[in-house]
């Protein structure tokens, strides 16, 4: 397997360690030049500007390789480390914003990195006023899934984790079942622990598309002509049995 991934990973990023921040503005660079994999970024853009409302103050959380900030000029854009055409470096559990002061937070693919989620939770809350809304995309295990992400995918894939991930670096460490985790086996204890946000909604999607895109770390790619046939033809499968990702949102309730 270790020589499959080999052959398959990207020239541009082959050599460099996820940590390393070129690695992060290459794969900026990636998502850009494969019209596939661009693509399944503006859908996941087009959720979380439909999420987001008539939302204002809004901070994105692990903004490096993507492309928000096109689709909404106004965001704050921010990486736990510094690399290019982000607005600033920021820890998810030490935001630099006064109380009460964000109308949401987004992320894509970022959550399941942060090494204590309860203390993002918490800062969340510290930072977004009453109604606010944290929205993300992350990965999420069902029959499919779990095979792809334990055995084609870089990073740890652990049902039987708690909410901690081990410090590594920034982007090393990780728990891609951390979502499920969090929203699903331990919902009762991440409804005591935080009453008072709602999960509003946990959609379940995209049980291909990310695959044949290649991502940001495979060298091949689906052609893009190919995006809305792929798409048509997942929305007829059952997204419990064979989805990938779930786009989460979740709403910080009056006090």
């Amino acid at each position: 397997m270790e020589l499959i991934n080999s052959l398959l990973a990207h020239p541009l990023t082959k050599t460099l360690s996820v940590d390393d921040p070129r690695t992060t503005e290459i794969r900026h660079e990636i998502i850009q030049s494969k019209p596939f994999l661009k693509s399944i970024y503006q859908e996941w853009y087009r959720l979380i500007i439909q999420g987001l409302g008539d939302s204002k103050n809004v901070l994105e959380i692990g903004s490096g390789a993507g492309f928000l900030k096109s689709f909404i000029p106004s965001i704050f854009t921010s990486e736990v480390m510094e690399v290019k055409n982000v607005d600033l470096v920021a820890d998810a559990t030490q935001l630099p914003f006064p109380s009460r002061s964000l109308d949401a937070i987004v992320m894509t693919d970022v959550l399941h990195h942060v090494p204590c989620p309860k203390d993002f939770f918490t800062e969340a809350i510290r930072c977004l006023h009453s109604g606010g809304k944290i929205l993300m995309i992350e990965p999420w295990p069902t029959p499919w899934s779990e095979f792809i992400y334990k055995n084609l995918h870089s990073e740890p894939f652990n049902k039987n984790g708690d909410w901690t991930i081990p410090l590594s670096g920034p982007l090393s460490g990780a728990n891609g079942a951390l979502p499920w985790i969090l929203f699903h086996r331990d919902l009762a204890q991440f409804k005591k622990s935080f009453p008072g946000l709602e999960i509003r909604k946990v959609d379940l999607m995209m049980p291909f598309s990310y695959l044949i895109s290649g991502g940001v770390s495979i060298r091949f790619s689906a052609p893009g002509f190919l995006y809305r046939l792929t798409r048509y033809l997942e929305s007829k499968l059952s997204q419990q049995k064979w989805a990938m990702f779930a786009y989460i949102e979740i709403e910080l309730l009056p006090a």
